[in-house]
Order: C-alpha cells, then sequence, then structure tokens
C-alpha cells in the first residue's frame, strides 16, 4: 500500500513488492544504512533495539537485529518496550543509537523503523538524509564472521523506566496509594498494556485492565481520539472509577478519561500536566 521514507525513518505496509512496501528487503536495506552512518561516526558500536506488539513485530525486529549484527554492531534487544523506554535505554546502554520498531497510532497492517542518536533522540536532519543515501546507493558493507555483533536480549528495562518515574520529585507515590484509585487502562493490546499498569501497581492503584495483552490485535483504531474511546468510556461509566487512561501502541501518546466517561482529551492532558509541574516548582523555588 504504501512505503514513506523520512529522514525520521522508514514506514510502511507490510507485504507487497520492495521499495513499495514495507518488506523485508527494505527493513534489512535501511537497517543496513542506518548502522553504516553510526559506524561511520562512532567506529565500533552499540544500537539499543525496541519494539511494540503489532503482529510485524517479531519478524521485524528479527531482520533488524540480524542486519545490525552483519555490520559488526552489538544489539541490546528490549523486546516489548515503548518510545520514551527505548529512548531513556539508549544514553543508559551507552549505545551510539536506537531503533524503534513502531507504527505508532497507524493501523495494524503498518510497521516502521524510527531512528535515534547516542542521546535517544530522533536523529538530525543531517543524519537522516544520509540513511536515506545510504539506502538509496546500497553503499554498506557487511563483516566478516568473525567481526559479528553480539546480541543481548535485556527485558528489564520497563522496570527500570518506572523507577525513574518513582524517583521524579513531583511524584508522591504515597499519596496516590493513600486515596485508593481505580483507574481504567486501555493500552489496544500492545505494549502499553505491560508498562502502564506496572507503574500504577507500584502507586498502588487498583488496575482494571481492558485490551492490555500484548497480542497486537487492536481492538479498535489505536489512536486515541475521542470518537475511538467509547469501551473505555462505556467500561468507566458501568464500574465507578476516578479515571481512564487510554495509550498508543508505542505509548508515546496518552489521553485520559473523566470519572464520568467523558474523553479529557490529549491537548488538555498535556496542558494540565505542565500547568502543575509548572506551579509545583515555581512553589519549590
Amino acid at each position: 500500500m504504501a512505503l514513506i521514507k523520512s529522514i525520521s525513518g522508514i514506514r510502511g505496509t507490510i507485504g507487497g513488492k520492495p521499495g513499495e512496501n514495507l518488506t523485508p528487503l527494505d527493513v534489512v536495506k535501511f537497517s543496513a544504512a542506518y548502522g553504516s552512518m553510526l559506524k561511520k561516526k562512532k567506529g565500533t558500536t552499540r544500537v539499543v533495539v525496541g519494539r511494540d506488539a503489532r503482529l510485524s513485530g517479531e519478524m521485524v525486529n528479527a531482520l533488524v537485529c540480524s542486519t545490525l549484527q552483519s555490520l559488526g554492531i552489538d544489539v541490546v534487544d528490549l523486546g516489548l518496550s515503548t518510545t520514551p523506554t527505548v529512548e531513556m535505554a539508549v544514553p543508559a546502554e551507552k549505545a551510539a543509537g536506537g531503533i524503534i520498531l513502531t507504527a505508532s497510532h497507524n493501523p495494524i497492517q503498518w510497521n516502521a523503523l524510527k531512528l535515534l542518536n547516542d542521546k535517544g533522540e530522533f536523529i538530525s536532519a543531517k543524519e537522516g538524509e544520509e540513511v536515506l543515501r545510504l539506502a538509496d546507493a546500497e553503499d554498506f558493507e557487511f563483516e566478516a564472521v568473525t567481526k559479528l555483533g553480539s546480541y543481548t536480549k535485556n527485558d528489564e528495562y520497563l522496570s527500570y523506566h518506572v523507577d525513574k518515574i518513582l524517583k521524579l520529585p513531583l511524584v508522591d507515590a504515597a499519596a496516590v496509594e493513600s486515596k485508593g484509585f481505580k483507574v481504567v487502562v486501555d493500552a489496544v493490546n500492545s505494549s502499553g498494556g505491560i508498562a502502564v499498569p506496572l507503574l500504577l501497581k507500584a502507586m498502588g492503584v487498583a488496575v482494571k485492565e481492558l485490551y492490555c495483552e500484548p497480542t497486537g490485535r487492536f481492538p479498535h483504531n489505536p489512536e486515541p481520539l475521542p470518537e475511538h474511546l467509547t469501551d473505555i468510556s462505556r467500561e468507566i461509566k458501568k464500574g465507578k472509577f476516578d479515571l481512564g487512561i487510554v495509550v498508543d501502541p508505542d505509548v508515546d501518546r496518552l489521553a485520559l478519561v473523566c470519572e464520568d466517561g467523558t474523553p479529557f482529551g490529549e491537548e488538555y492532558t498535556l496542558v494540565a500536566v505542565s500547568d502543575y509541574v509548572l506551579k509545583a516548582s515555581k512553589k519549590k523555588k
């Protein structure tokens, strides 16, 4: 259906013809181009890879990790993870970069390679252009068998991420636990179904898990817009919950639902959190 190449990565639909869709050949080519760009900058490198739970995730992950290893790059595979978690893991691992395998809020047939630098931030426009150039020219060289990169599986980073959140000065887990909150979580059957309940339970919140099995089979449109939140709104109304939390497949978008089942909205969520942080920061000065 579509293959979209940009400076931030490559995304497309699974299946079809190379160059027109996100096929195994395209995954390998762009992984090789990205790895080659890092090697030119850093020499011997390490790369962190994490993915959401969509159906093509395991296949794409295997292709990406193997391609990086074939370039002599050491791979740290986080498995099911979130975009923010991978971004944190890159500097924690002192890696040269990271790849997040997710098509974010796009439907089930899509997947993508999101490319990070050594700070866990998206690569620059200049770096992105170099990746595209290397991919188009197939300007990469693979290592001999004695120089292949290593492969390490590390599934501890979601817990690492939660611990970091709990240590933030404006997060008072004890105060949250004392309120006895009941919260519904809709994670569209992706990795947020692991990450979000993990955080809430660490703060003593009673969690009702709705679509939290990371099967990759999205029960509704995964973009957390009000028109897609009817199931969680219905659950909140009948269960007398305090809050609803909805995330997209890679958990870089979050929407809240009020205790009466009314969507609060992503835009208001960001403003409300920013307002709280700013007010609390002023009080501490």
